[in-house]
């Protein structure tokens, strides 16, 4: 299932884990990471449609993207 990706991403260099760390705000616990910038955005795709597919395997419900969101 390809889908687009509608959430937002969070993308930041960890020089810690010495790669581009990705996060998923909207959805608890999705992150993905890479070696590069697109390498991480093509995990990060990987990792929503399969926390999307767990979702809705376990009958749970999955966030409508809001888009940009606001922190305060």
């Amino acid at each position: 299932m390809s889908m687009s990706i509608k959430y937002e991403l969070i993308i930041y260099w960890s020089k810690e884990d010495d790669a581009f760390i990705v996060d998923v705000p909207e959805l608890p616990g999705c992150m993905a990471d890479g070696v590069t910038y697109e390498e991480a955005v093509t995990n990060a795709q990987r990792v929503i449609e399969e926390w999307v597919e767990t979702a809705h395997s376990l009958g749970r419900p999955v966030p409508e993207p809001k888009g940009r969101l606001m922190y305060a």
